[in-house]
């Protein structure tokens, strides 16, 4: 732990992940110890501000990433909310996208950045990604220029407003892109933020973080020849709660009657569902095609253009916290919340 009687003060939260992984003898990379990352980054020595350090009880690979994990990592900044200017989180890449979008949406009425950052390739390697990534994530936490009031990815030089972001490359150092929203900032020389695209600090609101997240929800992607065996098992699975369908397009789904049967039987048995593009770029609009009218006549919600990560974490957080009011609920998943669709 680093510890320094600086004004600005940033908390490390190391979750587990390929930043912070060594080899065994086999060449497979299991996470170690929190204190080994300031051997890989003795520059954090350096650094013009206050950086305390911790790890989760239990560090993991980020692909057994679960919401009890996004629960406990919000539980930690919760706790240590008033006691920081910033946090870094750092994690492993496969789910970060995910862990960023629940963040986003636990965190009501965030004015302190949250900035989720991990590596392709572990800092004991020599050409590690994971020494810029962590020291700029700290300069984005600390405040140095302006705060960002939102849960953030920064990955490669760029700041990714987190809920907008999708991992895109196994094997590339530029593994994150947000497909429709620019960067918050992109860093050179010197760090340009895009401050017209920042969401405003709130206005004196207390900060709010609901903790609570439904997991029984499935994700269907469709594609040509699916069949009607293969969605009735899915919209049929028993206590199922939400439904998210990866259409094509701008929304676009079969119009056979098995298909909008399946789907209406599950709508009349409670079950929310929403409209996901497959198209990385772009947004649903229902009703612009014959191909989603039903859809929309029988009640099923547009996702617009949030990712599918955005989609499944704001799901499982809406039907965590509002599923006793459907009304409301029902409306804020039309609504933008933390900034993970555009204004229409």
């Amino acid at each position: 732990m680093v510890k320094q009687n600086r004004k600005n003060k940033v908390l490390i939260v190391y979750t587990g992940g390929t930043i912070g992984m060594v080899q065994d003898e086999h060449g497979s990379l299991h996470p170690f110890a929190m204190e080994r990352i300031y051997d890989g980054i003795p520059l954090l020595h350096r650094v013009p501000y206050q950086i305390d350090s911790m790890q989760l009880e239990n560090i993991i690979d980020s692909s057994n990433m679960t919401p009890s994990f996004w629960s406990d990592i919000a539980s930690v900044i919760e706790k240590e909310y008033d006691n920081y200017d910033g946090f870094v989180v750092l994690h492993g890449t496969d789910t970060m996208a995910y862990t960023a979008s629940a963040l986003s949406y636990m965190f009501e009425h965030l004015s302190k950045p949250i900035v989720l950052t991990g590596s392709q390739l572990p800092l004991g390697m020599l050409r590690s990604d994971g020494r810029d990534n962590i020291i700029c994530a700290l300069e984005v936490a600390a405040g140095k220029e302006i705060t960002v009031p939102e849960v953030c990815i920064f990955f490669q030089s760029r700041l990714l407003r987190g809920n907008r972001s999708t991992k895109v490359s196994a094997d590339q150092f530029d593994a994150f892109y947000s497909y429709n929203l620019p960067s918050l900032a992109k860093v050179g020389i010197n760090f340009d933020y895009n401050e017209s695209l920042i969401r405003p600090m709130p206005d004196d609101e207390p900060l709010i973080v609901r903790k609570e997240m439904e997991t029984r929800i499935a994700v269907l992607k469709l594609f040509p020849g699916i069949t009607s065996d293969v969605v009735n098992a899915v919209i049929r699975t028993p206590n199922l709660q939400g439904l998210i369908v990866e259409t094509y397009g701008s929304g676009n789904a079969p119009t056979e009657p098995w298909f909008i049967s399946a789907l209406e039987e599950g709508i009349q048995r409670g079950l929310t569902i929403l409209d996901i593009t497959q198209c990385k770029s772009g947004a649903v609009k229902l009703k612009q095609y014959a191909a989603s009218y039903d859809l929309d006549r029988m009640g099923v919600l547009s996702g617009q253009d949030m990712t599918i990560e955005a989609a499944v974490t704001k799901m499982m957080y809406l039907l965590g916290n509002y599923r006793e009011q459907p009304e409301l609920m029902r409306r804020l998943f039309t609504m933008d919340l933390r900034g993970e669709v555009s204004e229409s």
